[in-house]
């Protein structure tokens, strides 16, 4: 497409740009770039001081680039939420020819811009009484449907309920405003049809289509230029994207109670296509979850009705918000189960390749990084290995709970984290308090395998010395085959006391010691940095022996998965 009229390039002291996309990669933006430079004139690509990469046209004149992006935005071939920027977050041109740019607003301008000429206000076909007329003939649906293109337009963000009140009002003056239409805050019939059509031009780009789902029981507007059917998989109708959209969405359809819908929402956050950053929000029969990244944003809704959980989930290429946010609205506002139909709990091939790192034929979010940890008091305080635990943007204990590094001392290897909720352990720890005796059985309590049995595992070995191998006092040597997942976990006693914590293996590659040999932080070094940090050790009153069977439910009562997330 060519610009028609007399548009040429801005002088920099005038200069705005029209901004059509932001990716998050150089590569996609070039690429994007060279796609809209085979229709457009004035292509521009320019990194973002933000770390994003910006596809625009310009530079223009500012009532230049407003008639721009009202033409292009007509005729659809920029995207409808493009806007004008005057290029203070421009820092580097990589399209065309990758020169450095000089932004449209100098801090010390050179000489004084010459005013532009503003364009004439175009006068109603109207009068303010007939457009109040002719406004008082929409249905409920068509005002509502006013309000929503107003929201879309950027002017709008109330409730879409069909009452006009001076919010309404507000936005249809600052929208007749930005057209140069006069400015009454009622819009007349060729405004209104004006308005209408750019705002049902996007929802066509979208392919905003209404769809009856027949196996999930679910009938709904989906977005069909973006994405196609792919397969059913329970819970989910997958749809894959289409045409390189970039866009995924998932119905949600199962049959269950409360325990379902509250299984479903913790699910969900363990799975890639839900991001960690978001909002979640847990309802009576219902739950929302958002979630976003440099890479997509994803919105979820199910909801518990007549014993079947409903809903979908959506997925969008980040960058895209203004366009994803009506998506969202467009399928929530016409979301309707049907108890007639409801994916089955099994479906197709039961022989079909299965994997304990997929749910449904998702991604499951794994951690970075996993040790063990085991609990020193009643509200829920971990102990465990100081190798990690510093490395981390984000900790959590066992099932997700949130947790925050209290303390670390890299010198005993100890490291002391505090739950953001107050938890209720069933047990935690209780300090041995006697000398322990050399070659006496021990017992390593560890997620061996980074949570995938789904419990921890007891590993038996004996007590070889009371210090370390240059006579540290405050360390026990353990005759003992510990894996790095075990590291941070208790080391009982034959009575099921806690007479140390299992440390992590020295990462010194010049030496490698022997199979079979591990180290434990010595009941002292507990005793005094949980004192330094605040907290008092329980003492144990335990004596004898205490049967295998009772010292693995006491294990698995104290001992957590430590999951480290960056």
């Amino acid at each position: 497409m060519i610009l028609t009229g007399p548009i040429t390039p801005a002088l920099a002291q005038q200069s705005v740009w029209v901004q059509i996309e932001a990716l998050p990669t150089l590569q996609a933006a070039q690429a994007r770039a060279r796609a809209y430079s085979a229709a457009l004139q004035f292509v521009t690509g320019h990194a973002l001081r933000s770390g994003w990469h910006a596809v625009a046209l310009g530079p223009f004149a500012p009532v230049e680039a407003t008639q721009v992006l009202r033409q292009l935005r007509i005729t659809r071939q920029i995207p409808g939420d493009s806007y004008i920027v005057d290029g203070r977050q421009f820092a580097r041109q990589f399209w065309p020819d990758g020169s450095v740019v000089q932004t449209a607003l100098p801090t010390q301008p050179v000489t004084q811009p010459e005013p532009v000429a503003q364009a004439p206000v175009i006068p109603a076909e109207e009068t303010r009484a007939q457009a109040r007329a002719s406004e008082r003939q929409l249905t409920r649906d068509e005002r509502m449907l006013i309000q929503r293109a107003l929201a879309w337009e950027g002017f709008y963000n109330a409730a879409i309920d069909g009452a006009y009140g001076p919010g309404t009002r507000n936005s249809m003056a600052d929208w007749q405003a930005q057209e140069n239409f006069e400015q009454t805050g009622v819009l007349t019939s060729k405004q209104r049809a004006l308005l209408i059509e750019r705002y049902q031009a996007v929802l066509a780009s979208l392919g905003m289509t209404p769809v009856l789902d027949s196996q999930t029981g679910i009938e709904m507007d989906l977005p069909m230029a973006m994405v196609e059917l792919d397969r059913y998989q329970p819970p989910f109708a997958h749809f894959k994207s289409r045409d390189d959209s970039g866009v995924k969405l998932m119905l949600i359809s199962q049959t269950g109670d409360d325990a379902t819908l509250r299984g479903l929402y913790d699910i969900l956050q363990t799975l890639e296509i839900v991001p960690l950053n978001g909002e979640r929000k847990f309802g009576r029969n219902n739950f929302t979850l958002s979630g976003s990244n440099d890479q997509i944003a994803s919105h979820t809704f199910a909801a518990l009705k007549d014993g079947q959980v409903k809903g979908f989930t959506l997925i969008w290429p980040a960058g895209q918000d203004k366009r994803r946010d009506l998506v969202i609205e467009q399928m929530r506002a016409s979301f309707r189960p049907f108890p007639e139909a409801v994916l089955p709990d099994i479906w197709g091939d039961p022989n079909a390749a299965q994997s304990i790192d997929l749910m449904a034929g998702l991604a499951i979010r794994r951690p970075d990084l996993t040790r063990s940890g085991f609990y020193v008091s009643g509200d829920g305080a971990v102990l465990t290995t100081a190798d990690f635990a510093d490395q981390c943007t984000r900790i959590t204990i066992d099932s997700g709970a949130e947790a925050e590094l209290a303390a670390i001392d890299t010198a005993s290897g100890l490291a002391l984290l505090k739950p953001l909720e107050t938890l209720q352990p069933l047990d935690h720890a209780r300090i041995q308090t006697g000398t322990p005796r050399l070659n006496s059985e021990i017992a390593v309590s560890g997620y061996s395998f980074g949570g995938v049995l789904g419990a921890p595992t007891l590993t038996y070995g004996t007590l070889a010395d009371l210090k370390g191998l240059r006579g540290e006092t405050s360390l026990n040597r353990l005759a003992l085959a510990a894996t790095s997942g075990d590291a941070g976990g208790p080391v009982f006693d034959t009575s099921g006391s806690v007479m140390g914590m299992l440390l992590a293996s020295a990462t010194d590659s010049a030496k490698r010691l022997p199979e079979g040999v591990s180290f434990s932080a010595d009941r002292g070094a507990i005793t005094v940095f949980l004192a330094s940090n605040g907290l008092t050790p329980t003492a144990s009153d335990l004596t004898g022996q205490i049967a295998p069977e009772d010292l693995t439910l006491k294990a698995e009562d104290m001992t957590v998965l430590v999951s480290c997330w960056n």
